[in-house]
């Protein structure tokens, strides 16, 4: 298989052209031929025009490769090599939603022929892969895996709004149904990937060594806004401490904030689903769960008191959010706990304006509901810096402040700013 795509003999298909997805066929396309897929053809008519719809790649990354983009699943017929990168969320009651993925399977079911191997690189539990979509990609297509094609996980690694660890520069985990697709697969991916790839023993060990990497973040900011919400308490500076334990060479360094996003703030939740499934209750995960659930409230209901204690009048009181995207320099607002913030602060009555340099206004207002302004409109009784973009990191103390009523509160979630001396009521995390 490898040395046919690498002659352009057969061709690589990624279906799910999004965050993951389309890093990855433009990297494999510097040395295959792809076929780009997605069922949103709105995302196809902007990538055919070299636009990224998720404003992480330039046009530039473009140039140069071997792909084609569509959403006719007909274009797929007689291609052999599917990499599937489709989202994996939770529902409305944090249940794994497999529907973007057993779609794409049933789309690979309808399309497949002998000989091909079909790789998954979207987060899931262990045995996912294996045990919900091979079953619905044999059913369509007639074929046995193992013996009329092969299958295998490669666990996605992109780091969203970092411009230096890019998709060609992070070890990638490779994995097969046997030896013999292991290694085909590992040779396919260790061309695009100039950091190397790593061999796993199984799928399932794959499956698991993705979803752990960011349930042990979770678990670790976690710890850090039990920490914080502690320190509030004792009226201690929480940023203080942690620059303090840091002197110790072997001390973790995490900090507290909203975690969201469709990583971290999702991924801890398939385990517990598979875990659930099996009759097992964890303990730590799903405390750390709820802690990172819980801070936009705790955060809104700090801001409360602190807008009372300077006198002010709630039903009066005017409220600036600084940041709407999940993780500052990204555009992405899925699954943002800023939107969190924003409603519990809008609960109170509390008239609250949203600014943010990345995201975009329209898509604000269908997933959330909320509107985004294109500048601030002050003064306001508080400040909330939510989100630590660059633009934000460049701004002055003082530029912030003049937005500002002379009592205002500066909310700095993510510690953008030196503590200040004097002139206003500053408080972090």
């Amino acid at each position: 298989m490898y040395a046919e795509l690498l002659h352009k003999k057969r061709s690589l298909v990624v279906i799910g052209l999004g965050y993951v997805g389309l890093p990855i066929a433009l990297e494999f396309a510097k040395y295959f031929s792809v076929v780009g897929f997605d069922i949103n053809a709105a995302r196809i008519a902007m990538l055919r025009q070299r636009r990224d719809p998720s404003r992480e790649l330039s046009a530039a990354q473009f140039e140069g490769r071997d792909i084609r983009f569509t959403d006719d699943e007909a274009d797929l017929a007689g291609d052999s090599f599917f990499v599937v990168a489709v989202p994996t969320p939770v529902d409305v009651h944090r249940v794994p939603d497999l529907n973007p993925l057993l779609r794409a399977s049933e789309t690979i079911g309808r399309v497949i022929q002998k000989g091909a191997y079909v790789v998954f690189e979207s987060t899931v539990y262990p045995g996912c892969t294996e045990e919900d979509c091979l079953p619905v990609i044999e059913k369509i297509s007639g074929l046995k895996a193992g013996v009329d094609f092969k299958i295998g996980y490669s666990p996605e690694r992109l780091n969203p709004g970092d411009k230096e660890n890019t998709v060609d520069k992070i070890e990638k985990i490779v994995s097969g149904c046997d030896a013999e697709s292991l290694e085909e697969i590992a040779n396919v991916y260790a061309k695009a990937i100039t950091a190397g790839v790593y061999r796993a023993s199984s799928i399932k060990v794959a499956e698991a060594a993705k979803v752990i990497e960011n349930t042990q973040r979770d678990l670790n900011i976690s710890f850090m806004n039990e920490l914080a919400v502690m320190f509030d308490l004792m009226g201690i500076d929480t940023h203080e401490v942690l620059k303090a334990a840091a002197t110790k060479w072997n001390f973790l360094q995490f900090s507290p904030g909203l975690v969201g996003g469709h990583c971290i703030g999702v991924d801890p939740y398939y385990l517990l689903h598979r875990a659930h499934k099996l009759g097992y209750d964890p303990q730590v995960i799903l405390s750390g769960r709820r802690i990172n659930d819980a801070m936009p409230a705790f955060i809104a209901r700090k801001l409360m008191q602190m807008l009372l204690a300077a006198g002010k009048n709630l039903q009066q009181a005017k409220v600036l959010v600084m940041g709407m995207t999940f993780k500052e320099n990204v555009s992405d607002i899925r699954n943002s706990k800023v939107a969190d913030l924003v409603r519990e602060i809008m609960g109170y009555s509390v008239v609250t304006h949203i600014v943010d340099p990345l995201a975009d206004a329209d898509e604000v207002a269908n997933a959330y509901g909320l509107a985004l302004l294109p500048e601030p409109k002050p003064l306001y009784d508080a400040v909330i810096v939510a989100v630590a973009h660059k633009e934000y990191r460049a701004l002055s103390l003082e530029t912030v402040k003049s937005w500002m009523s002379e009592t205002g509160i500066l909310m700095d979630i993510k510690g953008v700013f030196d503590k200040p001396s004097d002139g206003i009521t500053y408080w972090r995390l």
